[in-house]
């Protein structure tokens, strides 16, 4: 299979959507002339046209909602929102309109709308550019929230988000639009709520999701040499969540350690904790369950103040040998 990075596997699969379904056009700012504003529409207005490739003025709300309108007559718009910290003004069409539209009116009305959104820190961007929110678009019932680790991800995701008859918001973590990885050539989807398992072990389950995947691998490997076995678990979609994966693991390895980057309080690490604690996993318990998450701060500009608001591999290491030494 050809090795491609993040951003053209999500390149590739917005092209050859529109070249398969004319009813897919894609809706933001200077995603023209500009190509977007981390690249991944390079050379598409040239290819599909100014109907397809939407500019708009600066105005998140008025970009989701008119991807809303034109999904309600029959097209399957992605609307791209340059960082996702500005998904917050758009939380009336996303949560009040498109998330519930299919239920308010009985199944008669689909939204199949893509709101994708880079999120994350990493890039000095400070605090209104850095944030990662999605923990508040799990909150909204009706929204299917999305979060690739791979070039192959990226692009078998976007594909089945895209035909999905829902609203799903579809998160991009900016450090990874430079990463590679084998991609398959030709169509393919990847099925939401299924985790993938990065890597197999026996002595203790990490759940993590995105950026924080490839550190912990990276930590994974290092432990394995001193006979720690990890085994690393991504969730892939964190709605739907693939809740079963996660408990057959624990049962497995007897204990449990979440990692994301989104602050703290209120983060989707509780989620996945209250979830093993309420099944039969919970008995096979040999350590108190830990989560590592982000501090409860803004991203701040300063680089150094940037790393030690969210977790690098030098915590995650000291959160894996404290489980596994049995610390609390």
């Amino acid at each position: 299979m050809p090795e491609i990075t993040y951003l053209e596997a999500i390149r590739q699969a917005l092209w050859e959507e529109m070249k398969r379904d004319e009813r897919v056009f894609i809706i933001g700012e200077d995603i023209g002339r500009y190509g977007g504003a981390f690249g991944v529409t390079h050379g598409m207005l040239d290819e599909f046209g100014p109907e397809r490739i939407r500019e708009t003025p600066i105005s998140e709300p008025t970009i989701v909602a008119a991807a809303i309108g034109a999904s309600l007559l029959g097209m399957r718009p992605v609307a791209e929102i340059m960082f996702m910290d500005f998904v917050l003004l758009t939380l009336d069409q996303l949560g009040n309109q498109a998330a519930k539209m299919r239920y308010m009116f009985g199944g008669k009305a689909n939204v199949p709308i893509v709101v994708r959104m880079p999120g994350g820190s990493g890039t000095g961007a400070a605090a209104q550019h850095s944030q990662s929110l999605e923990t508040i678009l799990m909150h909204l019932p009706g929204l299917k929230v999305v979060m690739p680790t791979t070039p192959y991800e990226a692009k078998g995701l976007l594909l089945t988000a895209i035909r999905d008859p829902n609203p799903v918001c579809f998160v991009e973590h900016k450090l990874l639009y430079k990463t590679k990885g084998e991609v398959p050539e030709g169509d393919y989807t990847i099925p939401f709520g299924v985790a993938d398992i990065k890597r197999t072990g026996k002595d203790l389950t990490v759940v993590a999701n995105n950026i924080m995947v490839l550190k912990t691998l990276a930590v994974a490997e290092r432990l394995a040499k001193e006979g720690m076995d990890i085994e690393v678990i991504d969730p892939r979609t964190l709605v739907p969540l693939d809740r079963e994966t996660i408990i057959n693991s624990v049962c497995k390895t007897g204990r449990l350690l979440v990692i994301h980057e989104a602050c703290q309080t209120g983060g989707w690490a509780g989620e996945v904790i209250a979830s093993v604690a309420s099944s039969r996993a919970f008995g096979y318990l040999d350590a108190p369950i830990r989560r590592l998450a982000g501090k409860d701060c803004p991203i701040p500009y300063n680089r150094g103040l940037e790393r030690a608001a969210v977790p690098q591999e030098d915590d995650i290491e000291a959160e894996i040998r404290a489980i596994l030494k049995g610390g609390y």
